[in-house]
């Protein structure tokens, strides 16, 4: 694994395209129980260099009831996003994670990881690569129906702040999705 992480933390394959330049950011451990599968890291966790350092971070943290030293001991969490790293500020947003990240390092990482009792796929990019044919036609559909794809994999929504507006609309997910993860998340850390 350390060697695996030391390629990831060399890699240029994209840098051409990575306006703040390349900056891997990864955590992960051949001991990780639960893999949390993002999109790419934003600007404040490019800067810090530590995964899910943000409201969002602190957002997801919450939704599992977790804290910081429990999240950050990667023989617990693997912190693997789609795309390593980040790829530069859009229209409304960070622009999408680099398309080469995950194909050319998740399936390695995770072969790598034999402990893994939960996978969390975090937003829509991670959804969409991993649930393929098998997601819903829309994120929203898809987290709702979260147990048709569980004992493995966990939908989420992304944990920003922006989508506050959108689990205000949602209600159920308060209610029925989030006391299942903090189950499932508790579980998988025993």
């Amino acid at each position: 694994m350390d060697n695996l992480l030391r390629e990831i933390q060399n890699c240029r394959v994209c840098e051409e395209f990575l306006p703040l330049g390349p900056k891997p950011i990864i955590s992960a451990s051949s001991k990780s129980r639960i893999v949390v599968i993002g999109q790419a890291p934003g600007r404040i966790v490019h800067e810090t260099g530590i995964p899910w350092n943000d409201k969002s971070g602190d957002n997801l943290r919450a939704w599992m009831d977790v804290d910081k030293p429990t999240f950050y001991n990667s023989n617990k969490f693997a912190l693997i996003p789609m795309g390593f790293c980040y790829p530069g500020k859009g229209k409304s947003g960070d622009l999408p994670p680099r398309p080469e990240c995950a194909p050319l390092w998740h399936e390695r990482l995770l072969d790598l990881m034999t402990n893994v009792r939960l996978i969390l796929l975090i937003g829509q990019y991670s959804q969409k690569y991993y649930l393929r044919e098998t997601a819903k036609s829309t994120l929203t559909e898809t987290i709702h129906h979260f147990d048709t794809y569980l004992p493995r994999y966990f939908p989420l929504p992304h944990p920003s702040p922006r989508n506050n507006i959108w689990q205000a609309k949602n209600q159920w997910f308060a209610e029925k999705v989030l006391p299942e993860l903090k189950i499932r998340v508790k579980s998988a850390l025993l």
